[in-house]
């Protein structure tokens, strides 16, 4: 199977890849560039929108055409056409040095899901959710030092997150009104593998990960058996997602960061957007549902 460079982006760190049914788009951040991207397909189009600062994860509203944004120290909602940025709603305790918003993913109620990166020896982040009237809540689950791979089930009911360093994928049961269950290993990736990065989840129930330094992308069925393994043109993938008018074109993001020089020479796709026909069909991206505003 061949993954193809279909958006030459040269992100620095490109992530978050969510595909609008909308508008027929494909959205994705550049982390380090603090920058909003949106390609389509149709024609071609690629435009971006400079935030004032990182954008780790972020999400489509289900209301309007506002998007929800997990920016380092916070969150805010953003309209791409007004570029109207509301006031960042900070978390409880301001996250320290060398800690920020990474992944995050609405799960099927609405809600934003998101959890930390940090650069500290011992990991120090935590998972948080937010709640249509933007109320922040921890979630009890286990610091991560990279939180990555926040996806959930079909039905809602299991929550996938990775801790990146450990190389480990987990799941947790996850009930309707917010009760999260205790974490169990869902994968474990050898050290020749690379690192878990980010996560969709097929209308089958598979998980397909993005593999950080393996640079492929793996899916795995819902017990946790690898059932595919796509090579990519690229060895730092970050994550992938299902778009298309379809929803059967998988699209990975990847990064430069990190890269010598005769490596990126090398890999001239890193940094873009990869495209590729894997077999499966995605699920409609879950929208964030403001209070007030209906799914």
């Amino acid at each position: 199977m061949n993954a193809a460079l279909r958006v030459d982006a040269r992100a620095t760190l490109g992530e978050c890849p969510l595909w609008c049914e909308r508008s027929a788009s494909l959205w994705w951040t550049d982390i380090q560039s603090c920058t909003l991207s949106r390609w389509r397909p149709a024609d071609g189009s690629l435009r971006h929108w400079t935030l004032p600062d990182r954008v780790g994860s972020f999400a489509f509203c289900a209301g309007d055409d506002r998007l929800l944004l997990g920016l380092a120290t916070g969150i805010a909602l953003f309209h791409p056409e007004t570029q109207a940025l509301s006031p960042i709603v900070p978390l409880d305790a301001p996250p320290a040095e060398g800690l920020r918003i990474n992944d995050g993913r609405c799960d099927r109620e609405g809600r934003f899901v998101f959890g930390m990166f940090n650069t500290a020896e011992a990991p120090v982040g935590h998972f948080y959710r937010v709640h249509g009237d933007l109320r922040i809540e921890r979630l009890p689950l286990p610091p991560a030092g990279v939180a990555n791979s926040i996806a959930f089930s079909p039905d809602g009911r299991t929550m996938y997150y990775a801790d990146s360093p450990t190389r480990t994928i987990f799941r947790a049961d996850y009930a309707a009104d917010g009760r999260v269950g205790a974490p169990r290993v869902f994968v474990t990736l050898a050290a020749s593998e690379g690192y878990p990065d980010g996560s969709t989840v097929d209308a089958n129930g598979g998980l397909w990960n993005a593999q950080w330094e393996g640079g492929c992308v793996v899916r795995y069925d819902s017990e946790g058996r690898e059932t595919a393994r796509i090579a990519l043109p690229a060895t730092r993938p970050t994550c992938p997602a299902f778009g298309g008018t379809t929803l059967d074109t998988l699209y990975v993001t990847s990064a430069r960061i990190g890269l010598r020089p005769e490596a990126l020479a090398q890999q001239p796709a890193a940094g873009g957007v990869l495209e590729m026909q894997p077999g499966w069909h995605g699920l409609p991206e879950s929208r964030f549902v403001l209070a007030g505003t209906r799914p």
